[in-house]
């Protein structure tokens, strides 16, 4: 991507201006961000949506009682009218399920594929939202329909209402407020907080979330994986030597029994240490994690088609790269050379004309049509 242009997306600052000046640093409102505005899916098509059980979706109620909260899958029935003031509907991911949406997405990857989330569209009647809150990664969020008030702040105490179903901030003290109609945009960074109130109803918003996983989580994920690897190359017969088990020739007899043998404990911290010493172990497992599909993601069988035609990602899988491997959906390849350089721009472009595809080696041919049966990708008609 182009990242010197002036973009509409981001009120003519460049995309590299934009990351330099205000990402994860400080708000920005566009107006007319996408000139001429029009929804990407239909009401009815996302309220499809909502009723599926591959589909994350949330139906949230503000009235005199309070709020309320409701998880999917959510029928029509399962849904206020339209007119009835103070719901909103979220359906996670829509981007995964429809091809308009998805491109939409694709116009924020001067963001690193790797921290971009999903696309997330919020539907709500005259004074719906999800009440006063904080992020802990940046959004930004797209009128596609309707008009929103947006109140926003950098909020100090943090603190959430007790006793209600969503994390709603108990004393803000928003700085600013604006109304956001077709095709304006705001950027927030992370905890910075803020509130959506659907104004006048039949109010559609895009959400472009951010990934921005926790150091423990994502910790915990990569040891998991690493040992899972480890364990894959002892399983191979391979001829090497079994790795080392716990030995203690010189242990005495004890008489505090359930004391931990300081011996034991150095065992374990080498064993771990160990398996963190090889940059490349944990380099995969962390472009395995980044490109993992989520729960609710499954592919369908494809045909393996003619590749050399040309072949598109599914708008499902998730391709990245480092300096010696590839990414996609989970899983890990090797790759040097003129392959390498090919598939990389596959996972630029998320696709490959025919002309690009001539000097392609028989292996990278190959790999690409399991690719194709996997549903990964497309092969062109």
């Amino acid at each position: 991507m182009e990242t010197t242009q002036p973009l509409s997306l981001l009120g003519g600052l460049s995309a590299a201006q934009f990351m330099r000046r205000h990402w994860q640093k400080k708000p920005l409102l566009v107006r007319q961000a996408v000139p001429a505005m029009a929804a990407p899916i239909t009401r009815s098509a996302l309220f499809e949506l909502a009723a599926r059980d591959d589909v994350e979706s949330r139906l949230i109620r503000h009235a005199a009682k309070g709020w309320t909260l409701r998880h999917g899958p959510l029928p029509r029935r399962a849904l206020p009218a339209t007119t009835q003031p103070g719901w909103t509907l979220l359906v996670q991911g829509v981007d995964t399920h429809d091809d308009n949406v998805h491109a939409l997405l694709q116009q924020f990857r001067f963001v690193p594929d790797a921290r971009l989330d999903d696309l997330m569209i919020s539907y709500a009647s005259d004074g719906g939202g999800v009440g006063a809150h904080f992020d802990s990664y940046d959004v930004f969020l797209l009128q596609a329909s309707g008009r929103r008030r947006w109140s926003i702040g950098r909020q100090r105490d943090l603190t959430l209402q007790k006793n209600v179903p969503l994390k709603i901030l108990e004393h803000f003290v928003p700085e600013q407020s604006f109304v956001l109609e077709a095709g304006d945009m705001l950027y927030l960074p992370p905890r910075y907080a803020h509130d959506g109130v659907a104004v006048g109803g039949d109010c559609m918003t895009c959400s472009i979330g951010l990934r921005a996983p926790a150091a423990d989580a994502l910790a915990a994920d990569l040891l998991v994986r690493i040992a899972e690897a480890q364990a894959d190359e002892l399983g191979e017969p391979s001829g090497r030597a079994a790795p080392p088990r716990y030995r203690d020739p010189a242990q005495p007899a004890v008489e505090t029994p359930a004391a931990m043998p300081a011996a034991l404990q150095a065992f374990a911290r080498e064993a771990v240490l160990a398996g963190l010493r090889d940059p490349d172990a944990i380099d995969r497992a962390l472009g395995e994690s980044m490109t993992e599909p989520k729960s609710n993601v499954w592919f369908e069988n494809g045909e393996a088609g003619d590749v050399t035609r040309g072949v598109a990602l599914d708008r499902r899988s998730r391709m990245l790269y480092d300096t010696r491997h590839l990414y996609i959906n989970g899983e890990s390849f090797r790759a040097a050379g003129r392959d390498a350089t090919l598939m990389r721009r596959l996972a630029d472009q998320r696709g490959l004309a025919a002309r690009e595809l001539v000097r392609a080696s028989d292996d990278a041919l190959a790999l690409l049509e399991d690719w194709c049966e996997a549903g990964w990708l497309h092969a062109a008609a």
